[in-house]
């Protein structure tokens, strides 16, 4: 997995942004506003954001940032408050995961109501993405496989948190990407003792982890 880096002015400031560019014969699950589902889809953008994000529409925002990296077709597109010059790339077994972390408003998932009142006081859809995820898996693997792979890395991304000392499942608002290849006959499994979803858990929880141990995502604008 390359990472292109590039950077664009907004209001007076500036903000970076990654892009994978992994063209043709990948699909993908996704949680992301733009390229979200299952399909085909040949870019990932990782767009970085103020802290203060306010845009009522921020999928259209994505796509005017992918459209000023010239990335055409279809793609998934995700943004956070994190810095993405601090991501982590992990690898193992041939699966790669990128990850960017930022914790400024942990959460367990299961929170209370009252808890969320503590948030932005926006719609969570409106809130930027803090942790992350964007996987890698050099082959095929069914759609449901895909779907396991996603909640794998979930599951590790959980591990992750914890094994940093950390009391929390994650952010409001994280996002996740999980690419295979198409062609070849898929693997119907991505669980954790998978062939695939076992280097897929230890990949991303390395990446978590270490992003997490960090005090860099303290200081995400």
């Amino acid at each position: 997995m390359r990472l292109e880096r590039f950077e664009r002015e907004e209001d007076g400031a500036w903000f970076a942004a990654l892009a994978w560019r992994a063209g043709p014969g990948w699909r993908v699950v996704a949680s992301s506003l733009v390229g979200g589902g299952l399909g085909e889809r040949s870019w990932v953008l990782n767009a970085q954001v103020s802290g203060g994000y306010a845009r009522l529409d921020p999928d259209e925002h994505l796509r005017e940032i992918a459209a000023g990296a010239g990335l055409e077709g279809p793609g998934v597109a995700m943004m956070t408050a994190a810095s993405v010059d601090r991501v982590r790339v992990r690898t193992d077994g041939g699966v790669a995961a990128a990850v960017t972390v930022g914790l400024g408003r942990p959460t367990w998932a299961a929170a209370s109501p009252e808890l969320d009142e503590l948030r932005l006081g926006l719609p969570e859809r409106y809130v930027p993405g803090t942790i992350n995820i964007v996987v890698a898996v050099p082959a095929a693997l069914s759609d449901a496989a895909l779907v396991n792979a996603a909640a794998t890395a979930t599951e590790a991304k959980v591990q992750g948190l914890l094994d940093a000392g950390l009391a929390c499942t994650g952010t409001a608002s994280d996002a996740i990407c999980v690419a295979a290849r198409t062609g070849g006959v898929p693997d119907p499994f991505g669980g954790p003792r998978s062939r695939w979803g076992a280097p897929l858990a230890r990949a991303v929880h390395a990446a978590v982890k270490a992003g997490a141990l960090s005090d860099e995502w303290r200081t995400a604008r």
